[in-house]
């Protein structure tokens, strides 16, 4: 098989921020840090530029080039944004409305107008993914996802240890494939699990099939519709092949105010072009 590079990625910025609104004891923010915090605009965060202007270069220098952001009805500060003060020049921004927050999976949904019938990469708002997992991604064949070691995460990353130990973890398996996605699974799963663990950080490439398989979902638990949900439909009833790309590398968090600080250390100084 050849690659078929993709040159479109969706990326979810629909969230509600509940966390990033939170006040935390001990943080500090700045003025500007703290007015969009508020708002819960975690893409629009301050850390240097807008946490969500480093993403888009990333992507660009991974060779993306069509970028499409899932807003709100009322998200008008992305668009003014990216329509009056910084006008991209290296890709073109797409919008897609998600008129309720109902989860992940009807985010992509709401998609499926701007991928029209292609594979594209779909990732959050609120990560700062390694140039090498994007680029990797853009470059595979079907649908695949990124996984990070979890080790590597705890060392390298801006989340702090307990935190990690709470994300999804990968199950593959015998010809290195995704076979699930285990959300907070028990310790004794856990200790079952070849080492060494590998985090989904939300990091995919899908194929239009997931488009049927987010209509086809019903609810998860918490009442939303859950992108995870849609993918083991994929695999379990269409048949679809997940394949794994492993990354020993770290991804930046964004979640609350805890976290702003050592992401605008992180990317302190690293240059903005997209």
């Amino acid at each position: 098989m050849t690659s078929d590079a993709i040159e479109k990625a969706v990326i979810l910025a629909r969230g509600l921020g509940t966390r990033m609104r939170r006040q935390e004891e001990g943080v500090v923010l700045a003025p500007e840090q703290a007015a969009v915090a508020e708002q819960g605009l975690k893409a629009l965060v301050p850390v240097g530029r807008p946490f969500l202007d480093y993403v888009l270069t990333s992507l660009a220098d991974a060779g993306y080039r069509h970028i499409c952001l899932v807003v709100a009805p009322d998200h008008t500060a992305i668009r003014d944004y990216y329509t009056r003060q910084a006008r991209p020049r290296r890709i073109q921004i797409h919008y897609a409305v998600q008129p309720e927050p109902r989860g992940t999976a009807d985010a992509v949904a709401a998609a499926e107008t701007f991928v029209q019938n292609e594979s594209f990469l779909m990732i959050n708002s609120d990560n700062y993914y390694p140039l090498e997992a994007l680029r990797r991604m853009r470059e595979g064949i079907g649908a695949a996802v990124a996984l990070f070691e979890q080790e590597t995460m705890i060392r390298q990353g801006n989340i702090p240890a307990e935190r990690v130990r709470q994300f999804a973890i990968a199950q593959m398996n015998g010809k290195g494939d995704l076979a699930r996605i285990l959300e907070k699974p028990s310790e004794s799963v856990l200790a079952s699990l070849p080492q060494p663990l590998w985090i989904s950080m939300n990091c995919w490439r899908f194929r239009p099939t997931i488009f049927e398989a987010c209509r086809r979902i019903g609810p998860s638990p918490r009442g939303e519709y859950e992108i995870t949900d849609a993918v083991q439909y994929t695999i379990d009833h269409l048949g679809e092949r997940f394949q794994t790309v492993l990354v020993r590398d770290a991804v930046l968090d964004l979640t609350c105010r805890k976290d702003i600080l050592p992401v605008q250390q992180r990317l302190a100084n690293l240059p903005v072009d997209y």
